[in-house]
């Protein structure tokens, strides 16, 4: 990444799975970070976590993330809460850890029966990661023709050793049912609109965007126009991942892959 840091002074840097694994900071990481952010560069996390800026700072803070490691955070949960402020009233399907998304939020959360909306951060915790566990919910979603806010696209995370399903995985159900998805963050455009704009909307070819999701940050490089680095650790498990990721996505320009970021 050293290397990189002089080509590409602005980076977009994914967090979970790249700058920690969900328990936990990954030291070579936020050492990388840092010393780009030294060399006179620009650090934009980019997350899909379904919870606003603030929520998510603290989070790092209390992993062991430096602060010193990033300029600025843009979260799904950030793009959401724009999404959702004049829906009035909306049903929250999620953990109870997400509710920071609606705090000074000018909206209500609801039941079912009153919501004009529907925000999904991922499995409530008190049913078993099975999405069949939820279709009474998204037969009465489809039967009012609510629209869902996924407010977290990652289909699949890693907390510390075990991967663990996310709320893309549900909104891609009820998309199958033929149910209405908007989705907030990565790989779609309004969360690379805002962190670009925070980052001070450098040139394209300035911009190297970093993470460890084939569907999320790989396809949003590849769709932006950017240049990616790949992490081939993470989520993945494939030995051969940056091969099927180099197949998948020909039109990205993938600068470099590792399993971890690393400042050498």
């Amino acid at each position: 990444m050293k290397d990189l840091s002089a080509q590409f002074p602005v980076w977009l840097c994914d967090i979970w799975g790249v700058v920690h694994d969900g328990q936990t900071a990954i030291a070579p990481a936020v050492h990388a970070l840092t010393k780009h952010r030294q060399n006179g560069g620009k650090v934009v996390l980019i997350t899909n976590a379904p919870r606003p800026k603030f929520s998510v700072d603290a989070q790092l803070g209390a992993i062991g993330v430096s602060p010193a490691a990033y300029d600025d955070i843009v979260s799904s949960g950030d793009v959401t809460r724009g999404l959702m402020a004049q829906a009035g009233h909306v049903f929250h399907m999620g953990p109870q850890i997400d509710l920071s998304l609606y705090q000074h939020a000018e909206v209500k959360r609801s039941t079912l029966q009153e919501a004009k909306l529907v925000i999904c951060t991922g499995f409530f915790e008190d049913r078993a990661m099975d999405v069949s566990a939820y279709r009474a919910e998204f037969e009465k979603m489809r039967g009012r023709e609510l629209a869902m806010i996924c407010a977290n696209p990652d289909k699949i995370v890693r907390i510390g050793p075990n991967l663990v399903l996310c709320a893309g995985t549900l909104a891609e159900a009820y998309a199958a049912m033929g149910g209405e998805v908007v989705m907030a963050g990565k790989p779609f455009t309004q969360i690379y609109d805002l962190a670009l704009a925070k980052a001070g909307n450098p040139l394209r070819e300035q911009v190297l965007v970093i993470g460890d999701g084939p569907e999320t940050d790989v396809k949003g490089a590849e769709q932006q126009k950017l240049a990616c680095y790949f992490i081939s650790g993470g989520i993945n498990t494939a030995p051969d991942v940056e091969a099927q990721v180099r197949a998948a996505f020909p039109k990205v320009k993938i600068v470099g892959s590792s399993p971890e970021l690393y400042w050498a």
